[in-house]
């Protein structure tokens, strides 16, 4: 089973800070073709994680605009993390009981990554599905 920091070897997370605005962090998305960007406070620490979800449904459907509105208005603050030790099918289950599709990946207090659920492959999606399935027959 692959850790997280296998996962996020080279990967170079998108960060802004509070500060920025929307129209900047959708912007960087769509440069990077990223679905998500963590947003630091004026120290460096995680303050939020913004992605396409954050976009549609606090900007798009509130009428907001982009242009002006900070990360800092419309992120999802204090996100659930994880440590880039951890399995694979550790972040997928953390990210079923949430209910989100992106978890930054924190070491000693310094964001190294954010996974998906499109990071993973089909054997570690199996194995979740298995422990789902297992859990539900327990009930």
């Amino acid at each position: 089973m692959r850790k997280l920091s296998d996962v996020v070897f080279e990967q170079r997370p998108l960060i802004l800070r509070q500060d920025a605005t929307a129209f900047e962090a959708c912007r960087l998305m769509q440069e990077a073709n990223a679905g998500s960007i963590v947003v630091v406070d004026d120290r460096g620490h995680l303050a939020g994680i913004f992605t396409g979800r954050d976009v549609v449904g606090r900007i798009v459907a509130a009428g907001r605009d982009p242009s002006t509105t900070r990360l800092a208005e419309v992120m999802t603050p204090d996100p659930v993390t994880i440590s880039p030790e951890q399995s694979a099918v550790d972040a997928l289950r953390v990210m079923w009981d949430g209910g989100f599709r992106h978890v930054p990946l924190v070491r000693q207090g310094k964001v190294v990554g954010v996974v998906s659920r499109g990071d993973f492959r089909g054997v570690e999606h199996d194995r979740h599905e298995q422990e789902r399935e297992l859990w539900e027959h327990m009930r």
